[in-house]
């Protein structure tokens, strides 16, 4: 994997961490600055590029089934979520007011472990799964459905057939006459970010990049467009306004010739660690929340330091659970011992 697409999943793991954590602060301190505070959100469609890069990279040039596809996925998506969003429920059982944005439902609990798109009982605006968050692998889980499919057709027609998929998939979803939760979610052209993200692998793969004296200044130009278009830009314009400058860091990213450069090693980590991170993280910011309205020290309870907790706790949290649910980091310790 390339250093730098670890680099980018952490940042784009701890940019939605922050942005949960302030949402957090509000909570706490009623006079914070949530408005002026709040942004970090766009980390989500960067994960989105990253997904369609190394799902082209990691399947180009070999011969993969769909079965074999998805078993992988599902290997690495679906136990900790379905975790994490069984602990959710029963939380929701026992104690409700724990967690605000979960209530206990069965149909909508089938649905988040099927990763069907589910009006939230306790907010019926929102299209998300028991462990909010989660609505992000609804679209990830489809991406895969699709792209796994087409692993059928020869690679040098893939790409286009790509393009038509999902293309057809939006179109349809708009043109159908009934409209429901499942084609107001994947008519969202949100999910073409997963499409521009295989187009750059298929840049990369064919050495079509960047020169280093741009790739540092796009990456840079990249993120402050990401930040300032999401402060200027409402969600329903992400697919371009977030999308696009999604699109430039990783292209730009990739760009770069990292191997000269000396390892970052606890962002590699945390990239490695931040599928974890980003499912886990909501449970971290809710403990910290009672945690601090419970002992009430006034220090805890300002804005920045209890952001910064939120960012240390989720990190160290997603990191605990990342090792603990890593099947091959389990064998490379039992041959270890051996």
């Amino acid at each position: 994997m390339l250093v730098q697409l670890q680099y980018l999943r952490a940042i784009a793991a701890l940019l939605v961490v922050y942005f949960h954590s302030v949402l957090q602060v509000a909570k706490i301190d009623p006079g914070f600055d949530l408005e002026f505070h709040l942004f970090g959100e766009t980390g989500v469609d960067v994960f989105f590029v990253l997904s369609g890069f190394v799902m082209w990279l990691t399947t180009a040039g070999r011969s993969i089934s769909p079965i074999e596809f998805y078993r992988r996925r599902i290997k690495r998506i679906v136990p900790l979520y379905w975790m994490a969003t069984l602990f959710s429920a029963a939380v929701a059982l026992v104690a409700p007011s724990v967690l605000k944005t979960t209530i206990f439902n069965i149909p909508h609990l089938l649905a988040s472990l099927l990763f069907i798109p589910w009006r939230n009982p306790a907010d019926p605006t929102l299209i998300a799964p028991v462990v909010i968050p989660g609505w992000t692998l609804n679209y990830e889980m489809f991406f895969y459905l699709v792209f796994g499919l087409l692993l059928l057709v020869r690679e040098r027609w893939r790409l286009y057939a790509l393009f038509g998929a999902m293309a057809a998939i939006v179109i349809a979803c708009h043109l159908l006459p009934l409209v429901t939760t499942v084609t107001t979610f994947y008519g969202d052209p949100i999910i073409f970010e997963f499409l521009g993200g295989v187009v750059l692998a298929k840049l990369y793969s064919e050495k079509i990049l960047l020169p280093q004296s741009v790739a540092w200044p796009a990456v840079a130009l990249g993120f402050a467009f990401l930040l300032v278009n999401e402060a200027l830009c409402d969600g329903s314009m992400r697919s371009y306004m977030w999308g696009i400058p999604a699109l430039v860091i990783v292209y730009a990213a990739v760009s770069i010739d990292f191997s000269r450069l000396p390892t970052i090693g606890w962002l590699n980590y945390l990239g490695d660690a931040s599928y974890s991170i980003y499912i886990t993280h909501a449970f971290t910011l809710a403990f910290l929340r009672i945690l601090c309205n419970a002992l009430k020290i006034d220090i805890l309870l300002q804005g920045p330091i209890f952001i910064a907790l939120c960012l240390l706790l989720s990190s160290i949290g997603g990191a605990a659970v990342h090792e603990m649910t890593s099947p091959g980091r389990w064998k490379k310790k039992k041959l270890a011992v051996a």
